[in-house]
């Protein structure tokens, strides 16, 4: 009997193929099996417990990175000082290495987008399950849950690809259809203020966001962010889920963080 994993997924950007509001879409998973979701879950919940007594961080408050990064509302009533901040995202950072789950970030460029019917949000999502059914390889099913707003495209998705889903041959143009076999039930969601998971996917999305705009195109990071962390936090929060094989980095095997990106 096959074993099943849970697969966790959150974005960073907006998902239409025009560049108004942000150049790319960051779509990222974790996944884990379901015999560790329990010990995962108690490492994080334990974070959050320490994150309370250490700096007042409400327990059931909702880790949202890139508006803690900002110091908008609701972080903002917290008063902490730069190096608190930077200590708290070491934390959770550090927590994600402990825990037995693996990642993948799929980036669509939005700029390097040719057609105006291309699915942003359908496409990362396909790359992505292609990928967690790749590292399967028939030995699990998997589970896939969602932040709530999207799970309408994203159902439609899941269930087209179970029945056509073609793949490019690595030694020329031609496709084969190859059907995602072990992705069970249709996509669920999750409302993210009620997972710690999706939290994490939000946080690992983010930074890899940040990382393709400041160390890869360097770009200067917003002025709000850069008051509480630079490039090379960045770079060390990237490394250190990389040296911790966190990574799933058969995802891309070009990219030195295994992000997958496309259009080619």
């Amino acid at each position: 009997m096959k074993e099943t994993y849970i697969a966790y997924f959150d974005e960073t950007g907006d998902d239409g193929n025009n560049t108004n509001s942000s150049d790319t879409f960051l779509l990222t998973s974790i996944y884990m099996p379901v015999n560790s979701w329990q010990r995962n879950y108690d490492i994080i919940t334990n974070l959050r417990k320490k994150l309370k007594q250490k700096y007042n961080f409400h327990i059931k408050e909702e880790m949202h990175t890139k508006h803690f990064l900002c110091d908008k509302d609701p972080y903002r009533k917290y008063n902490w000082t730069k190096e608190q901040k930077q200590e708290i995202l070491k934390e959770f950072t550090l927590v994600i290495c402990n825990l037995d789950i693996s990642i993948i970030n799929v980036m669509i460029d939005k700029r390097k987008i040719k057609r105006s019917d291309y699915k942003v949000l359908e496409n990362a999502l396909t790359y992505n399950i292609q990928r967690i059914e790749n590292d399967s390889n028939g030995k699990w099913n998997y589970i896939i849950i969602i932040d709530k707003g999207r799970v309408v495209p994203m159902r439609k998705t899941a269930r087209a690809i179970r029945a056509y889903n073609p793949i490019y041959s690595k030694f020329s143009m031609k496709t084969k259809n190859q059907p995602i076999r072990n992705l069970i039930e249709d996509i669920l969601e999750k409302d993210s203020k009620e997972s710690y998971f999706i939290q994490l996917c939000d946080f690992v999305s983010y930074f890899t966001h940040l990382y393709q705009k400041c160390c890869v195109e360097k770009q200067p990071l917003p002025n709000r962010i850069a008051n509480c962390i630079d490039e090379r936090f960045i770079g060390s929060v990237m490394q250190t889920l990389k040296s911790n094989n966190k990574l799933n980095l058969n995802a891309n095997k070009k990219s030195t963080f295994g992000i997958v990106k496309y259009p080619k």
